[in-house]
């Protein structure tokens, strides 16, 4: 499924136009991402928790030269779905 095949799915369950229900859509993305960019979890009862985690620096290998590389700290967003999702 892909965004616009979502928005005509939300249009359709909340019966919105698309126009309303990508709006909804955009808004709620922007949300998530804006909390996220907080460093802010976002907990949906019923659906999971979105959550930004540290990974720590590493050593890698280069799979061209088998030379060693050093990959430095990031941060990433987990996902972790709630019980019951997708039975």
């Amino acid at each position: 499924m892909n965004k616009t095949d979502l928005v005509n799915e939300i249009a359709a369950k909340a019966g919105l136009s698309k126009v309303a229900a990508k709006a909804a859509l955009d808004a709620t993305l922007e949300s998530i991402a804006q909390a996220l960019e907080n460093e802010d979890k976002v907990q949906l009862i019923g659906f999971g928790t979105f959550a930004v985690v540290e990974k720590p620096a590493r050593t890698g290998l280069n799979p061209r030269t088998k030379e060693k590389i050093e990959i430095p700290a990031r941060k990433v967003v987990k996902f972790k779905p709630a019980d019951g999702l997708g039975k």
